[in-house]
């Protein structure tokens, strides 16, 4: 509890002394002491804002509501409603801030996976200094049970990582020399030397936590729907209880008083709050449940957006498969199976494409980079270098037609390699399925997404295999980045109007269809820097079966959203009818307003709690 919450719970305590005393005690002039004592130590702060508002023109708030209509009670004379009404309303402010409070306090504990030094070796000598202060390349220690300031690749040392904070993962991950780390997991065990291969700025840690600051900017429509009808809505509201107050007597010859009441609990009733609050603190515990679990929303309107999704995209490797290739055979035509390898590492050196690594692992040679010129990456197509003058080119059949170079039928995933334009021979790829991809399709399915597609740059045979084995609706092979486009323009073209298309991807080649689809997901822990900047949604563990639990999560949070608007809204109606009536008083309007508030942001902190 905050030492601003602990002042307001004490206020609220001494207030209800004072208000109690003004109640028991039966002298009428110690007794309303008591109780103007009581109004004015639990409301001056609200009168205090009521008044503010009205010197800068913002009328019609909750402050100026409660203001008008206590005082209003006091002229007439209902003294001991107006300081309960002041009393309850504070109560319920208090719940509300501890309801907040506590929610923040989870998505913070949650993001505090940012450490405030590293200890980086200079000149010998072990210094600490923040992390934005550490170069690439530069040496730092991580000690058992501290956490990692930055991403880098271990040079000394083994341990066990914990990566919950990033992935929602619980198994530790094992880690030794040349193992890749990313900042914010935890050390568990040994002492690790990391070389530094990010700045701080461009860290896994720092895009979290930029990611979750700037979540609250992207507004979900039904939240700015909420803002525009709180906007029209207090207005109209304060209009009806002054033609309460005022049609009534003039037309039946009623006591101005009865109607002056009944106008002031209207007030009461109609303070927007518990819309005005629970809706955007639905979504922000909707968006800490999917931390919570790895999954980085990047806007409440994303969420949204993800409830309705009928129609899922899927980019293959590295997405529905491991992409951790490996050369399964090689296939010469004019050289030996070693000069075709070497050859073809040589070119696939200048590209960090997981098949690119895959061929480089599988060559004993070692190029030297500073030896290729005219280095060239062609998306959709493969490789291009200059080496002591000769030209090499590696890549898929597109590539060779291109160059006019004719090339034998294949089946599986290729790479074809040509030598100073002369059609040297092909190696042989191979991919697995990931694990979690089977279980992703299914869960998918059954959380209502009606069709499932696969769009990749890979040949017919692979992407066959790989569609049969999902049971995918449709998979189209060999394309291009931009024929990727042309798939999700037909693909939206297709759908209902409310439904969404969901576009999964992890490469470099996979930003142009992020950004096209109605929402873009990433694989975050091994997508590229391009793919994640470019999507909505990141999934830090890179596990497809996580896609279905987003699905899941934002449904959960848009309906508790329907069922806050729907309880306040239908409260309210009732009570301000029986209000009107005559039917009802000041004390069931408080619980109207604050009751209904505190109900709705107890409702709305059940978003945190989604599994």
């Amino acid at each position: 509890m905050s030492r601003k919450q602990k002042k307001t719970l004490l206020r609220i305590g001494i207030s209800a002394v004072l208000f109690l005393c003004g109640l028991l005690i039966p002298t009428k002039n110690l007794s309303l002491a008591f109780l103007a004592s009581s109004y004015l130590l639990i409301g001056y702060d609200v009168l205090k804002e009521a008044f503010t508002g009205i010197l800068h023109g913002q009328i019609f708030d909750e402050n100026f509501l409660m203001a008008i209509a206590t005082i209003g009670a006091i002229i007439i004379g209902e003294y001991h409603e107006a300081a309960a009404v002041m009393l309850f309303y504070q109560v319920g402010e208090w719940f509300q801030q501890y309801a907040v409070g506590k929610s923040r306090a989870s998505i913070a504990e949650l993001m505090d996976i940012c450490p405030e030094t590293a200890e980086v070796e200079r000149d010998g000598e072990l210094i600490s200094v923040d992390p934005d202060e550490v170069e690439i390349g530069e040496i730092f220690i991580v000690k058992a049970g501290e956490r990692i300031p930055l991403d880098g690749t271990v040079v000394e040392g083994s341990s066990s990582l914990n990566t919950a904070a990033l992935t929602g993962e619980s198994l530790p991950r094992e880690v030794g020399v040349g193992s890749s780390v990313l900042s914010g997991c935890i050390n568990e065990n040994g002492l690790l030397r990391i070389k530094a291969e990010k700045l701080y700025t461009d860290s896994t840690v720092a895009k979290i936590l930029d990611l979750v600051e700037n979540a609250s900017d992207k507004k979900a429509e039904v939240e700015n729907f909420i803002t525009r009808f709180a906007r029209f809505y207090t207005p109209v509201v304060c209009l009806a209880a002054l033609l309460l107050f005022v049609l009534p007597p003039l037309f039946t010859g009623s006591g101005w008083s009865v109607w002056g009441y009944r106008a002031l609990s209207f007030l009461v009733v109609s303070c927007p709050c518990a819309l005005v609050i629970s809706v955007p603190l639905s979504f922000f515990g909707g968006i800490g449940a999917a931390s919570k679990h790895g999954i980085l929303v990047k806007g409440s309107n994303y969420l949204e957006i993800l409830s309705k999704a009928k129609t899922v995209v899927f980019d293959k490797t590295g997405t529905l498969t491991r992409g951790q290739f490996s050369v399964t055979d090689i296939r010469p035509v004019s050289c030996t199976k070693d000069e075709l390898l070497t050859i073809a590492s040589r070119a696939e050196s200048i590209s960090s494409h997981p098949i690119s690594r895959c061929i480089c692992e599988a060559s004993s040679a070692k190029t030297d980079i500073s030896e290729l010129t005219a280095a060239q990456e062609k998306p959709g197509y493969g490789v291009s270098v200059v080496w002591n003058g000769m030209q090499i080119d590696a890549g898929n059949q597109k590539m060779m037609e291109s160059l006019s170079i004719s090339v034998p039928d294949c089946s599986g995933t290729v790479v074809h390699v040509a030598y100073n334009q002369e059609y040297m021979g092909y190696l042989l790829i191979s991919d697995e399925l990931k694990p979690g991809a089977a279980a992703a399709v299914h869960s998918l399915r059954n959380e209502g997404v009606t069709k499932l597609v696969m769009l990749t740059g890979d040949n017919e045979t692979a992407a066959r295999s790989i569609g049969d084995q999902l049971c995918l609706d449709e998979f189209h092979a060999q394309l291009l980045p931009g024929e990727k486009v042309d798939h999700v323009e037909r693909l939206l073209a297709q759908k209902e109007t409310n439904d969404m298309l969901v576009f999964v991807g992890d490469g470099i080649n996979d930003a142009p269809v992020l950004a096209r689809a109605d929402l873009g997901v990433a694989m975050g822990a091994m997508g590229s820097d391009a793919a994640v900047e470019a999507a909505d949604i990141v999934l830090m563990d890179d596990d497809p079966r996580k896609l279905s639990l987003a699905v899941k999560i934002s449904r959960r949070t848009l309906g508790i959203v329907r069922q806050n608007i729907l309880f306040a809204l239908g409260v309210k109606l009732i009570v301000l009818l029986l209000v009107a009536l005559g039917l009802s008083g000041m004390w069931l309007a408080v619980f109207a307003d604050v009751g209904v508030s505190v109900l709705a942001i107890l409702n709305a902190m059940r978003a945190l709690l989604i599994k």
